[in-house]
């Protein structure tokens, strides 16, 4: 997989992302649900913790990715779900640690929500992947 980084502007490289990416050589794609932080059960962890929050969901998409044979390096697309922005943004160095290993800045999206699915929840995050 090859991947060409648009950027008109450099700002978002600051926040750990392209603004697009040219994706060629690919011969498979992976659609994945948004993942949050819950157990294998699906019972929601870390109330009140953001930062476990996001670490965990990054546990669990990536628990989903090596389900398909793939990593974090796949991802070619994100969408980023939080209830409290500014409190996601403070954490977001968990996701360049997690990406950053693996030369990653996909294009992503990060929108404020009221409330996600189960309660208690503050983050989510899908992901598209290819290979």
């Amino acid at each position: 997989m090859q991947r060409t980084p648009v950027n008109p502007w450099d700002w978002s490289l600051n926040l750990g992302y392209n603004q697009a990416e040219i994706v060629t050589g690919t011969s498979r794609q992976l659609i994945c649900a948004g993942q949050t932080a819950v157990d294998g059960a699906g019972n929601p962890q870390h109330p009140g913790d953001m930062r476990g929050q996001i670490g965990l969901a990054l546990d669990n998409l990536e628990a989903v990715l090596d389900g398909a044979d793939m990593g974090l390096g796949n991802i070619i697309r994100l969408g980023i779900f939080a209830t409290d922005v500014g409190e996601a943004l403070r954490h977001f160095d968990l996701l360049g640690l997690r990406f950053g290993a693996h030369q990653c800045a996909p294009p992503m999206t990060l929108l404020g929500v009221t409330r996600l699915a189960l309660p208690g929840l503050m983050f989510e995050i899908e992901a598209t992947a290819a290979a």
